[in-house]
């Protein structure tokens, strides 16, 4: 274990350019990940560490031995410096460096013969794509792809808005080309979010393979999906817009689905 006590020292520059630059956390592999709950889902999730800070005002060392089960990536650093690198300004005292994951489509594990599926295409905000990983995991989904995706996966912002399931949902990455042909691959019928010729979602039977596919809030889905479409779904709306927030809308899918499969 090393004890670092200068906010000059490389570590942690390095630590402060990670959290605020993709660049950065693309070219090392590695993001940052911040808090005891996130890091127990990053453990779960069978990532691996590359190094861990801890500030011991906030947490024994102990407790994060438990943790972490090494000593040897274990850097002990004080409040001043710990309050520099925390991104969420928190006092849990915990930091970690985490080895990032390819996420490929073909590493996917579908286990269920009736796997439910969400697919987003080309989503921007990480808050939204946060939600959408934590609406997926109180639903059981077998898996989360998302096509295009427009930002970091290991955005802190994505981290933080998933609760940290980002680690523990399968989640696939790929272009719409590559997430249509997996799908087909393995007889999973996409049932996409769009106005035109839709059924109303309660109308729809999803207790078979199911991929349930949202695009934008501003554009919807693109060209390619309304082709590959195997039934367009609409959720009736009562007032004056004729949209929602995607999470909002994948929530409402996502658990009629499961409504359906427990009857």
């Amino acid at each position: 274990m090393k004890e670092i006590t200068s906010f000059q020292n490389p570590s942690i520059k390095n630590l402060v350019l990670l959290q605020s630059k993709s660049k950065a956390r693309r070219d090392q592999n590695v993001f940052l990940v911040e808090g005891q709950q996130e890091i127990e889902l990053c453990v779960s999730g069978g990532f691996e560490f590359v190094e861990v800070y801890f500030c011991p005002d906030y947490i024994p060392l102990e407790q994060v031995e438990a943790l972490v089960q090494s000593t040897e990536i274990l850097n002990l650093v004080h409040q001043k410096i710990y309050r520099k690198i925390a991104y969420r300004g928190s006092t849990e005292g915990l930091v970690a460096v985490v080895k990032t994951k390819a996420n490929k489509l073909q590493d996917l594990v579908l286990e269920s013969k009736a796997p439910l599926i969400l697919v987003a295409e080309a989503p921007e905000k990480p808050g939204n794509i946060g939600a959408l990983l934590r609406t997926a995991d109180a639903c059981g989904a077998d898996a989360v792809l998302i096509a295009d995706l427009k930002t970091d996966l290991y955005h802190p912002n994505i981290i933080r808005s998933s609760v940290g399931t980002v680690f523990t949902n399968q989640i696939g990455l790929g272009t719409s080309e590559e997430i249509i042909q997996f799908l087909d691959s393995h007889n999973i019928p996409m049932f996409c979010a769009i106005l035109q010729e839709a059924k109303d979602y309660t109308l729809v039977d999803y207790t078979g393979a199911t991929a349930l596919v949202m695009g934008t809030e501003s554009t919807g889905l693109t060209e390619i999906w309304r082709e590959a479409s195997h039934q367009n779904i609409i959720i009736p709306m009562q007032g004056e817009v004729d949209s929602m927030n995607v999470s909002v809308a994948s929530g409402i899918l996502l658990f009629e689905a499961v409504r359906q499969r427990k009857q």
